[in-house]
């Protein structure tokens, strides 16, 4: 007669018991964290299409500033909120990629790539 195989991993335990509830929690947090990383990025993206016409053109480089730093900002509040979701049990740590990226992206228009007069 042979024994059952018990899972080999620390999570493996946690994953054959996740509850329905536990699912739809994880599935509303990921959309969450979806939805504000798409709004990051739209800002992102209009921060980089901002391209002044000259050197008397300073509304665009405000345009720009401001998206980026909107970014950062959301990019921010996302992060936190993927700290919180990781925490739980909810969502899985690679979230914490994809809002590094979208800040250095931002922190990248707001510094070295910014648009110049």
């Amino acid at each position: 007669m042979t024994s059952p195989v018990r899972p080999t991993t620390p999570d493996a335990d946690r994953q054959v018991a996740r509850s329905p509830r536990t699912r739809v929690a994880s599935a509303l947090c990921a959309l969450v964290l979806t939805l504000l990383h798409l709004v990051t990025t739209y800002l992102t993206l209009l921060a980089y299409a901002a391209d002044p016409a000259g050197p008397w053109d300073t509304e665009t480089v405000a345009h720009s500033n401001f998206a980026s730093g909107s970014a950062l900002a959301l990019t921010a509040v996302t992060a936190g909120l993927s700290w919180v979701f990781v925490k739980a049990g909810w969502v899985r740590r690679w979230w914490y990629a994809v809002a590094a990226g979208l800040a250095v992206a931002a922190v990248l228009r707001l510094t070295v790539l910014a648009p110049g007069v």
